[in-house]
C-alpha cells in the first residue's frame, strides 16, 4: 500500500458489514497510517462489496472511511460499486453490476493518470 498509487479494496459480506477479514486489514493499515503522517494522502482509492441481499452501502462505506480518513481521493462509478451473487461466481451474472465495475475501472485509470501528471 505504501507504494501504490492507488489501492482498490474489496469486501465480500457476510453479515451486513465487511469481512473481518477486511477489518481486521483496514484497522492495522489505519495504525500505521496514524503512526506515519501522509503516508496515503492524494493516493487514488475505490471500494468493492460483493453481496447476496443486503449490507453492501455500509461495506463500501467502511472502506470509503479508510480512504476519507487518510487523505486518499475516493474513486467513484455511475452506482455503487457493488454486485449481486448468492454462490461464487455469481456476481459475473450480473450485468450492471459487472458494467459499473468497468466503469470504475476506467475511472481510477484516469484519476491515476491525472496524479502521475499524464495527459488523458
Amino acid at each position: 500500500m505504501k507504494k501504490a498509487d492507488g489501492i482498490l479494496l474489496g469486501s465480500p459480506v457476510y453479515s451486513a458489514n465487511i469481512s473481518a477479514n477486511m477489518q481486521a486489514l483496514l484497522e492495522r493499515s489505519a495504525v500505521v497510517c496514524d503512526m506515519n503522517a501522509g503516508l496515503m494522502t492524494y493516493k487514488a482509492g475505490a471500494s468493492v462489496a460483493a453481496v447476496r441481499r443486503a449490507g453492501s452501502l455500509q461495506a463500501i462505506d467502511a472502506m470509503n472511511h479508510f480512504f476519507l480518513n487518510h487523505e486518499m481521493i475516493v474513486v467513484g462509478s455511475t452506482y455503487w460499486n457493488m454486485a449481486y451473487g448468492q454462490m461464487p461466481g455469481d456476481v459475473l451474472k450480473d450485468e450492471e453490476g459487472i458494467n459499473n465495475m468497468r466503469n470504475l475501472g476506467k475511472n481510477m485509470a484516469f484519476l491515476l493518470k491525472r496524479i502521475a501528471g499524464k495527459t488523458v
